[in-house]
């Protein structure tokens, strides 16, 4: 009897997406703010389909079993069933931080003095973000509506798969792109100017900081990555070393205001049954995607989609 228990436990437990405020597993977001696991599409052909990429707790080990709080999807369900020419609005939750870099096994890889060997985690959540790509053109969603977007590392991502794989789907959307800690505010860039910043976070960390260069130059080299960027000056991760942005080839930047209102409104993070102001949190600048005010820019992303498919 005791084992049967068990695996019932087991079983109920495995099958759960949502717990406590926190999204488990990948699936259709709902307008509720919750997530439905599956790739159930009625009529592929007029759907477009946005693949949201969470960031990382940390840079490239594996995070089993974490995913996303509810508060970060909110305004991604604002968007579904918004219609464009005919065809309705669909948002994945894609979980992928149950996997790790080739690197992660040496605990001290961030102190390496060496160019990063192997595939790092973000390389390995592109080729992710693309196999998911597959499996719902499979499925007769058409390529040009298949949007890739995420937040921070799941914003660098979204670069990344962009300049590689252009031609895979319709754009990307990316929310204050980062994957490499408060390099803003820890390395002073708006006393010494970002150039000298950088060259002191690559003295300290130069395996860490070859690896974003290079990362960074690999997505300006590419001939169009058709990106909606959204950074905001005061974000401590790299709202001050965003502006290589404007040379990418195809990037449209929208830069947020400089205090954490939009449009004269003060922002409210929601979760389940509390809410905040966004300027109470411990890195507002970077979050100003999860305010409810950040609906603001539905409009913009709407007419980028629009422009695309």
């Amino acid at each position: 009897m005791k084992k049967i228990l068990f695996i019932l436990l087991f079983l109920a437990v495995s099958n759960t997406v949502y717990a406590n405020g926190k999204i488990l597993k990948s699936g259709f977001i709902t307008k509720s703010a919750s997530v439905k696991e599956g790739m159930n599409i009625d009529d592929p052909k007029n759907k477009i389909i946005i693949i949201y990429n969470h960031g990382q707790n940390t840079n490239d080990r594996a995070k089993k079993g974490e995913c996303i709080w509810v508060n970060q999807i909110r305004n991604q369900a604002s968007l579904i069933d918004e219609e464009i020419n005919g065809k309705k609005i669909m948002v994945y939750n894609f979980c992928s931080n149950d996997f790790a870099g080739d690197m992660s096994v040496k605990k001290s890889w961030w102190k390496s003095k060496t160019p990063y060997e192997g595939k790092h985690k973000l390389d390995k959540r592109v080729e992710k973000n693309l196999e998911l790509v597959e499996k719902f053109t499979n499925l007769g969603v058409p390529s040009k509506q298949i949007f890739i977007s995420g937040h921070s590392c799941g914003g660098l991502l979204t670069l990344m798969f962009l300049s590689a794989h252009t031609e895979k789907v319709g754009g990307g959307i990316s929310y204050m792109q980062a994957c490499f800690g408060k390099l803003s505010t820890k390395y002073k860039v708006k006393k010494v100017g970002p150039e000298k910043a950088m060259s002191n976070f690559a003295k300290k960390y130069p395996g860490p900081a070859e690896l974003r260069e290079r990362q960074i130059n690999n997505i300006k080299q590419s001939n169009n990555v058709p990106v909606l960027a959204f950074t905001h000056p005061k974000d401590k991760w790299e709202g001050l070393l965003s502006d290589w942005l404007e040379e990418v080839p195809g990037v449209k930047r929208i830069v947020i205001s400089e205090d954490y209102t939009i449009n004269g409104k003060s922002c409210v993070v929601k979760g389940d049954n509390w809410q905040e102001n966004i300027s109470a949190r411990k890195n507002p600048g970077h979050e100003m995607n999860q305010g409810l005010c950040f609906q603001y820019y539905n409009p913009d992303i709407l007419n980028f989609i629009k422009s695309k498919i």
